[in-house]
Formats: C-alpha cells, sequence, structure tokens
C-alpha cells in the first residue's frame, strides 16, 4: 500500500524544529481548554432548549417553547462568518495566542452574563434583547476560537504525530458537552423542576467564568507555534490582515472546506441539538432520559477519538473522512429507523451507530484542516471556511428538521438531512490531498490553494 506522506502532492524535507514534548502537551490542553469552553456554553444552552427552560424564562407566553429555545441557540451562528473573518486573518496578522486569549474571554463572559440576566418576568422585553445580544457577541468570538485551537496545536504537533494530538481538539469539544449536559442534569436532579425553572438553571451559566479564566491562563504561558516564528524570523507575517489575500487567492480549498464541514456540522449539531429534542417531542422519551443516552454515547465517542487519531497518522486522513461520509449515506436511514422501533435498546443502537460515524470525521478534522492551507493564510482561511459553513448549515440543523418534521409529519426528516450532507461532502473528500505524514510548514507558501485542488 502506498504510504499516506509518499502519495501527498506536497515535497519531503527534514520537517520542522521539534517543540519540546511537554511544549506540545500544554499546547494540546491550552487549544483543548477554549474548545471545551465552547463546548460546554453549547451543552448548556441546548440542554436549556431541549426542556424549553431558555424559551420560557425569557420570552413571553409558554407556546413553542422549545422551538424558541433551539431558534436562539441558532441565531448565534449568524454572526460566527463574520468572526472569523476577522479573527482568522488578524491571527495570521499578529500571531495566534493573542487571538484565542481573546476569544476565550469572551466566550466565557457571555456565557456567565447569561446565567446573571433578569428574566422576562423582571424587565420584560428587555431580557430577550440582552439574551439576542450575549449570544451574537458569543457567535462572533466562537467564530475565531475553533480555527484558531486547530491551528495552535496542528503547529505545534510532530509530523508524524499530528493526527494523535489533533485529535485531542475534539476531545475537548466532547468533554465540554458532556460537563455542561452533565452540570444542568445534576442541577435539575438535585433542585427538582420547580427550583429548575425559578433559579438552579443560572448555575451551570455561571460556572463558565472560571473554566475560561483557567483556559486563558494556559494559553498565556505559551510561545507562538514554531509554524509561526518562522514567519516572524523570515519577517514575512503580513503586514495588513490578509482576508483579501486569503479569499482571492486560497478560495477553492476553502470551498473543498466548506463541502466537508457541511457533513461535519450537520451531523454534529444534528446528534447535539436536534436528537435530544427529537427524543423528547417525536419519541416520547423524558428529557432526563434522553440527556442520559446523549451524554453515554459521547463517552462512547470519546474512547475512540484518540485511537482513530493514531490510525489516521499511519493511514492517512481521507480513508476516515470517506468512510464516515460512505457510512452516513447509507446507515443514516436504518439508524433513525431503529430509534423509532420504541425499544430502548434499539434506539441506543441506532444512536451509536451515527455516533460511531461522527467519531471518525471528528478524530481527524484537527489534523486535516489546518494542513489544507499554508502558514500565512491558514488561521484565516480556515476560521472562514469553517464559520460560513457552519452558520448555514451547523447550526441551523435542528431548526430546520425540527421544522420540516412538524410541517410534513415525517419523523425521517434526520436522516434525509444527513444523507443530503454526505453526499456533498464526499466530492471534495476526494479533491483534498492527503497531508498525513507531511511536515506541516513543509506546504508550498507561496503556490494558490486553488493549484493544489
Amino acid at each position: 500500500m502506498t504510504s499516506a506522506a509518499a502519495a501527498s502532492p506536497f515535497p519531503a524535507g527534514s520537517g520542522k524544529p521539534k517543540a519540546d514534548p511537554t511544549t506540545v502537551r500544554r499546547a494540546v490542553m491550552a487549544s483543548t481548554m477554549g474548545n471545551a469552553v465552547e463546548w460546554f456554553d453549547y451543552g448548556v444552552f441546548t440542554s436549556g432548549a431541549i426542556t424549553g427552560i431558555i424559551g420560557k424564562v425569557f420570552f413571553p407566553g409558554d407556546s413553542n417553547a422549545v422551538l424558541k429555545s433551539l431558534a436562539l441557540v441558532a441565531i448565534g451562528f449568524i454572526v460566527r462568518p463574520f468572526g472569523g473573518a476577522f479573527f482568522g486573518p488578524l491571527g495570521d496578522k499578529i500571531g495566534r495566542r493573542r487571538v484565542l486569549a481573546i476569544t476565550i474571554l469572551l466566550m466565557s463572559t457571555c456565557t456567565f452574563l447569561v446565567g446573571v440576566l433578569p428574566t422576562y418576568a423582571a424587565i420584560g422585553l428587555a431580557a430577550p434583547i440582552i439574551l439576542l445580544g450575549l449570544r451574537l457577541v458569543q457567535g462572533f468570538s466562537t467564530g475565531g476560537e475553533y480555527g484558531g485551537a486547530a491551528t495552535f496545536i496542528a503547529e505545534y504537533a510532530p509530523t508524524k504525530k499530528r493526527g494523535f494530538y489533533g485529535s485531542f481538539l475534539e476531545v475537548g469539544t466532547l468533554t465540554g458537552y458532556i460537563l455542561g449536559n452533565g452540570l444542568v442534569l445534576t442541577v435539575s436532579l438535585i433542585a427538582g423542576t420547580q427550583a429548575m425553572h425559578d433559579w438552579a438553571w443560572r448555575i451551570p451559566f455561571m460556572l463558565a467564568l472560571p473554566l475560561g479564566i483557567i483556559g486563558l491562563y494556559l494559553r498565556s504561558k505559551l510561545d507562538e507555534p514554531p509554524a509561526f516564528r518562522r514567519l516572524e524570523e523570515r519577517g514575512e507575517v503580513p503586514d495588513k490582515i490578509p482576508l483579501k489575500e486569503t479569499l482571492a487567492g486560497y478560495w477553492p480549498m476553502i470551498l473543498n472546506l466548506i463541502g466537508i464541514v457541511i457533513l461535519l456540522n450537520v451531523a454534529d449539531y444534528m446528534l447535539l441539538t436536534t436528537m435530544p429534542s427529537y427524543f423528547t417531542e417525536h419519541l416520547q422519551i423524558g428529557a432526563n432520559t434522553a440527556t442520559m443516552i446523549i451524554i453515554g454515547v459521547e463517552l462512547a465517542q470519546l474512547c475512540v477519538l484518540v485511537p482513530l487519531g493514531m490510525l489516521s497518522d499511519r493511514i492517512g486522513r481521507k480513508p476516515l473522512l470517506l468512510a464516515s461520509a460512505i457510512g452516513f449515506l447509507l446507515l443514516s436511514y436504518p439508524a433513525i429507523r431503529l430509534m423509532q422501533s420504541g425499544n430502548l435498546a434499539a434506539l441506543v443502537i441506532g444512536f451509536l451507530m451515527v455516533a460511531f460515524l461522527l467519531a471518525l470525521i471528528l478524530s481527524v478534522i484537527g489534523s486535516t484542516f489546518p494542513a489544507m492551507f499554508p502558514t500565512r493564510v491558514r488561521y484565516g482561511s480556515f476560521a472562514i471556511g469553517y464559520n460560513v459553513s457552519t452558520a448555514l448549515f451547523g447550526g441551523t440543523a435542528g431548526v430546520i428538521v425540527e421544522a420540516l418534521i412538524n410541517k410534513t409529519g415525517d419523523k425521517n426528516w434526520p436522516a434525509y438531512y444527513l444523507m443530503g450532507a454526505a453526499a456533498i461532502a464526499i466530492v471534495p473528500i476526494l479533491r483534498i490531498p492527503e497531508t498525513a505524514g507531511v511536515p506541516i510548514e513543509q506546504i508550498d507558501e507561496e503556490r494558490p490553494a486553488k493549484a493544489l485542488t
């Protein structure tokens, strides 16, 4: 079998100077922490959406509380592309570390402020307006977080272990989401339903701030990654924010990234947002039971992410990406039908099927996407492509699928949506170069990305 490195179009070379293992581990931890904070908020907020608490607390009337809550989750995604277009190129100019310090502080502060925000009963329409503002600020800052965190890890990781270390980014995602969901569930069970609606819902939101401060501290103790420092030493850091250069020179590869992220985010947000409310609204499963199923399946995903990342260092990223896309195309419908069977064990098996397919793609995105772009525009290209796709197809997935089910009465819409996203993603997966085993700094920084498609 031809090795992943040998199949790559990029030139071989001696590789970058190695960061010491302790520094690499600290860089991975600092990056992972920010991703955990982002998804801690998402876990807390979507748990509130599933139960309708957010809708009931911040909006007048009790009708469609779940749909109102899901819409509020989705609305924060509107500004994510703008955040990506601002923070990403800024990170290519002033450095990854400074921008990541800003994004984690904004994210955690906004989540904390939701926890201390007066309700609709206390201040009327000002409550949902302020809440909307906080969600927009957080969405803007989140637009600069994920691309920067992935870039930070990829530029620190040793070439032969980039898949291994990159997989920890999604360990942060799932850990944050599990902590958010788990904390909401724990508080709900201890405080009771009435107290949860009255005041206890605030507790998980308020805990985001100390998590953000820990992440900020970890990031402040690190230098810029070796790849960026080399640009500085050679005087090749852009003189101005390279937004125009990024969009004009690298749009073909950005489009490839968008196509793959369609599947990633439809699957990700489908499982994390749509399926919990799908269980409660359409399969008549209690909210606490639905949350426990979600947490259990996510724990199973956590167990396979790092081994799959290590596997990608051996066989390449594209085999895992293709296996995920083809699997979603063929197995989404059977998995959803299993969930509808009325049998709890069958439901869990169906959910595990799609969760494993998602784990295949989650395990390699942290090592795949940064290596698609040269160092000079890596952060910006990643952040723009990722967040455009997320805003259009990820954050909206829950609202659209829920609306389609309500309109048509067809409970199979989650499967249809996943299958469509998978069909789209197969094309760019086949087009991108295999970068496993290729030193990240050897991507030709002068050649436009369209030459690599």
